[in-house]
């Protein structure tokens, strides 16, 4: 991997607490990206900031140091309950709010400061027991954290820093009013740290922004093209029944490891999984219908190298970091156009090179001048011989112990399993 994703600006030159610093060195943090260069020195002192960023250019350790930074600097009021967070950071989806915690536990390591962790789906009671002790700084999804408010569990009056991670993902799955329900509980904007990231930053984004924020500075941080300047696109036109021997084709031609191929429907993703395990490629399936714990279970697998190529419908394009994807395959085009640009930035992160090879079916050829115009440019269209074409072995079926129960039942506490208790899912 090049680091000319790097600035030149060294994380010890920031007037940073010791405790802090530990983490960052522990992390292997050594010089700033761009995000990271433009956002620290504003908000370091106290300055609120609505920045615009892809995933996987380093906004999540940003906004950590920022709140680390914050919460050390500015000593807890002797008044404060234990039950009062410091800190409230929201993400949209369980598996983005997963990775901020286990990014905050590096990070903040040697502070001392107590994280919490809450999102929908599972572990109800656990969760809700991680206030008893007190939490520092809570970090979690909005349907989840909103039920566990509800009941006095926590409060937010003494929230000293408040994070908006892909604000822009808030509005699209439906979770903008609880947002605003709880930014509205917090501390008015002049008395806490805003901080506010977003791949967009559209009319309503920015109307968030200036409504629950205190003058924040806006920074950007993208390249000319929309999509990943590392990323060789590659697209094929493709007939409806050739595209599974397309995909067997490319996979043993490349030897495919750490892929994902991103399909538009959970039942596509059986299909594609079954024609993949069966012709020989280990092969997992992340979607809705998988419960929680063998989601976390199974990205744990593929990031470890145990797992070749995951399946996945739009739950897994965003908010995940997974180092060193090498291929993502679009084998149905997304619906909509930043969909497409969300999917491909699964590969070429922070510096590294990669593969997006997409697939323009009778089906959903459609959306295709739409993803075009969006970002700026035609995808560079390759030929199919015969020679690439593999007839495939029939597929196998899929385990039923994959599946989320249909009648699972509820935890007896409100919300704890809804779709709505910040689960992300589509």
């Amino acid at each position: 991997m090049k680091n000319d994703h790097l600035s030149n600006i060294d994380f010890s030159s920031f007037d940073l607490p010791k405790e802090l610093m530990q983490g960052i060195e522990d992390a292997g943090f050594i010089a700033c990206t761009p995000i990271q260069e433009k956002t620290l020195p504003l908000t370091l002192q106290g300055q609120d900031v609505a920045g615009q960023a892809q995933t996987g250019t380093g906004k999540t350790a940003a906004f950590l140091i920022a709140v680390f930074n914050h919460l050390l600097k500015n000593p807890v009021d002797a008044e404060r309950k234990p039950n009062q967070v410091r800190a409230l950071i929201l993400a949209p989806t369980r598996e983005l709010a997963i990775q901020i915690h286990r990014d905050a536990l590096k990070l903040g390591e040697h502070t001392g400061l107590r994280l919490g962790i809450a999102y929908g789906g599972t572990d109800y009671d656990v969760q809700r027991k991680q206030f008893t002790d007190g939490v520092d700084i809570l970090i979690g999804t909005p349907g989840r954290i909103i039920d566990y408010f509800k009941q006095h569990v926590f409060d937010l009056r003494r929230a000293q820093a408040v994070v908006l991670d892909e604000a822009d993902r808030m509005f699209d799955l439906g979770f903008i009013k609880d947002v605003r329900f709880l930014l509205r509980r917090c501390p008015p904007p002049e008395q806490r740290l805003g901080l506010l990231f977003s791949a967009t930053m559209s009319f309503r984004v920015n109307e968030l922004a200036y409504e629950h924020m205190n003058n924040p500075r806006q920074v950007q941080v993208e390249s000319e093209r929309v999509t990943a300047e590392r990323v060789r696109q590659v697209l094929y036109h493709t007939a409806n029944e050739d595209k599974i021997p397309l995909l067997l084709g490319i996979m043993n031609r490349i030897g495919a490891s750490r892929s994902i191929v991103f399909v538009n429907t959970k039942r596509d993703a059986e299909k594609v999984w079954g024609y993949l395990e069966s012709n020989g490629h280990k092969t997992a399936i992340l979607s809705g219908d998988v419960p929680q714990k063998k989601r976390q279970s199974l990205l744990k697998q593929f990031q470890d190298g145990e797992l070749a190529i995951l399946v996945a419908t739009d739950v897994a394009a965003r908010g995940l970091h997974i180092p060193d994807v090498s291929h993502v395959f679009n084998y149905d085009m997304p619906q909509d156009a930043e969909d497409y640009v969300h999917r491909i930035g699964r590969t070429a992160r922070l510096g590294a090179d990669g593969d997006a090879i997409s697939f323009a079916c009778e089906k959903y050829v459609y959306s295709l001048p739409e993803i075009e115009a969006f970002i700026g440019h035609a995808i560079p269209v390759e030929q199919i011989d015969d020679a690439m074409l593999v007839k495939p072995r029939p597929p196998v079926r899929r385990p039923q112990s994959d599946f989320q129960p249909k009648h699972q039942p509820r935890s007896g506490k409100p919300g704890g399993n809804s779709r709505r208790s910040g689960s992300g899912r589509r």
